[in-house]
């Protein structure tokens, strides 16, 4: 099954009979609870991204990653056929009981994301009504997914109950969610070629933070970032869209855009070292902190030596680095979102800039960039639309 049929599988005839489940006991009439899973197997067929990585040990977490690009990609590239596919299978379907409740399931997805993630939902503002509903939609299952092992319950959680997620993920492509934010996202997969794979790598992310608090050297650190940050950005460039007049390689957008996750993953890894350490968690990569000659007890004692400045000056570079590979797919986008984008891009820079301005202590001191600059760089944002993101980005830091 290719991963453009499975897109058009998964339409609003679904959607439209479970939103309407959601109003109802879920029973049917012999009183017994509805099966809620349709047996449609997303990986039929394929291998999936775990199991890559187990087969093929030899290669590097980068080079694995970049074939779930390469998947991606190919569904961008199939688009006009499953287009027409898909307007055949929902010609007949009546939107008059369902548009309300999809409307209240997006309006609610943008509440939760206005509570939680400010700035990114001033940036959503910025694009078209449909691109910013779908974005919200995959912003709360992202988030719903993180609170699994972050959230307030997550000393409960067990690898079963992230098994169980990910069944629910294959429904909610499947076209069967079970509440109104699966809702929101069951509709948003079937408008948009979004594959599962980056959806079910992410849970593979929570499994790896439930089993895993240090990594050996960048190549795990990198597919840890991948897990938990490059995924978005692979789940969010259909959304997103592509410039109608770019000549770019779809590959190289997607490229970009997994750049820009694992860049703001980095930020935050070493916006957190000290919280990180609190709860007895080291993201950086074990191997560079030897041959810096530091070691986890330097971390959790969080003194800022001449040892520390230099190894931290090494890893924001390597930072900075992603996100000036993530600049080229930026470029690329529909004109639409580019803007939000380059906006977020920025914001996340500016968090490097505070580490090295608190100098180099991230154990005692929190590096944020201040509502006023958010708001200064909304402009500079959109400058960086017209001149172009590096440009830009060498002018804000001047």
């Amino acid at each position: 099954m290719s991963g453009g049929l499975v897109w058009a599988s998964c339409g609003p005839k679904e959607i439209a009979n479970s939103l309407v489940g959601l109003t109802c006991n879920k029973r049917n009439s012999s009183g017994r609870s509805q099966k809620r899973f349709s047996g449609i197997s997303f990986e039929k067929g394929a291998s999936s991204f775990s199991s890559a990585v187990v087969a093929e040990p030899p290669r590097s977490s980068e080079e694995r990653v970049y074939e779930v690009v390469l998947k991606q990609a190919a569904l961008i590239k199939e688009r006009k056929r499953v287009t027409k596919i898909y307007q055949d299978l929902v010609k007949d379907v009546d939107y008059t009981n369902i548009g309300d409740l999809l409307n209240a399931a997006y309006d609610r997805c943008g509440e939760v994301c206005a509570e939680y993630a400010k700035t990114f939902y001033l940036g959503t503002k910025l694009m078209t009504p449909e691109r910013r509903k779908a974005i919200w939609a995959i912003y709360v299952w992202c988030r719903r997914t993180d609170e699994l092992v972050d959230g307030p319950n997550a000393s409960h959680i067990t690898p079963t109950a992230l098994d169980r997620w990910e069944e629910r993920l294959t429904d909610v492509f499947a076209g069967h969610p079970y509440d109104m934010y699966d809702a929101a996202l069951s509709h948003t997969v079937s408008k948009y070629p979004i594959d599962i794979q980056p959806f079910k790598d992410m849970i593979e992310g929570m499994r790896m933070d439930l089993r895993k608090s240090r990594y050996n050297n960048f190549d795990e650190l990198y597919l840890y970032c991948y897990y938990v940050a490059g995924t978005v950005g692979l789940m969010s460039v259909p959304v997103m869209g592509i410039a109608p007049k770019s000549k770019a390689p779809i590959e190289s957008i997607y490229s970009g855009a997994l750049a820009l996750g694992i860049a703001n993953q980095l930020t935050n890894i070493l916006r957190d070292v000290g919280e990180d350490a609190a709860r007895g968690r080291v993201y950086l990569p074990q191997d560079e902190l030897a041959q810096a000659g530091l070691s986890d007890e330097d971390i959790f004692r969080g003194k800022v030596t001449d040892k520390w400045k230099k190894f931290m000056k090494g890893q924001i570079k390597r930072a900075r680095k992603f996100f000036d590979e993530a600049e080229k797919g930026v470029s690329e986008l529909n004109s639409a979102s580019r803007w939000p984008v380059s906006a977020s891009s920025l914001l996340y820079r500016q968090i490097l800039d505070a580490i090295e301005a608190n100098d180099y202590d991230n154990f005692t001191k929190r590096a944020y960039v201040g509502k006023v600059k958010k708001l200064l760089l909304l402009p500079a944002a959109y400058g960086g639309t017209l001149l172009g993101p590096q440009k830009l980005t060498n002018m804000v830091r001047i």
